[in-house]
């Protein structure tokens, strides 16, 4: 049985790039109000504003219980371990073998590459520690931050058709990151 079907480590932390990938801790919550409450992570991601102390309180719980059912890993985006600067998501398709990821930078610390080097990180980790063999991206076509993030860090768009997916303001288009072909 490959790791990619067996379940997620039950703690995470990954570092490299200058960044450290951590686990979410209770205290975070209040850093969290602060990172997702904001226009563009309402404009772009599920998450909506006003994001309060409750809205944040209800997501961390809620990535526990998709963590403990072995859906997805959520990581707190760090330089130094304990400052969450944003977060980076990985979760199963339902395809073996292939993860989606996801991510958000909150506004003060975009511009600074943390997205490319957490999706770069995350990759590493999906192929060599979750032998993983392809990645995903879904991005709505106008947000042209992300489509550089995926172009950086290798994926490309694929021709499939645009999708909806709930809490998605857009359609999304398809970017894939291939274990063999990068």
């Amino acid at each position: 049985m490959t790791t990619a079907s067996m379940g997620f480590p039950a703690e995470i932390h990954l570092s490299g790039l200058g960044l450290i990938l951590r686990e979410w801790h209770d205290h975070d919550v209040p850093t969290m109000v602060d990172l997702f409450d904001e226009q563009q992570i309402d404009r772009w991601t599920p998450l909506r504003a006003p994001f309060d102390t409750a809205a944040a309180r209800a997501y961390l719980d809620q990535a526990r219980r998709r963590r403990s059912d072995d859906q997805r890993i959520q990581l707190a985006v760090t330089t130094d371990g304990n400052q969450p600067l944003g977060e980076i998501l990985l979760f199963r398709t339902g395809t073996p073998g292939e993860a989606e990821l996801a991510y958000a930078i909150g506004a003060s610390y975009r511009r600074r590459g943390l997205a490319s080097r957490a999706v770069r990180l995350m990759v590493k980790y999906a192929y060599d520690c979750l032998s993983m063999e392809g990645l995903l991206l879904r991005i709505a076509p106008c947000n042209t931050a992300s489509a550089a993030v995926a172009r950086s860090c290798g994926f490309f768009l694929t021709d499939s058709p645009p999708m909806t997916r709930e809490g998605a303001r857009d359609t999304l288009l398809t970017w894939k990151h291939h274990r063999h072909y990068h």
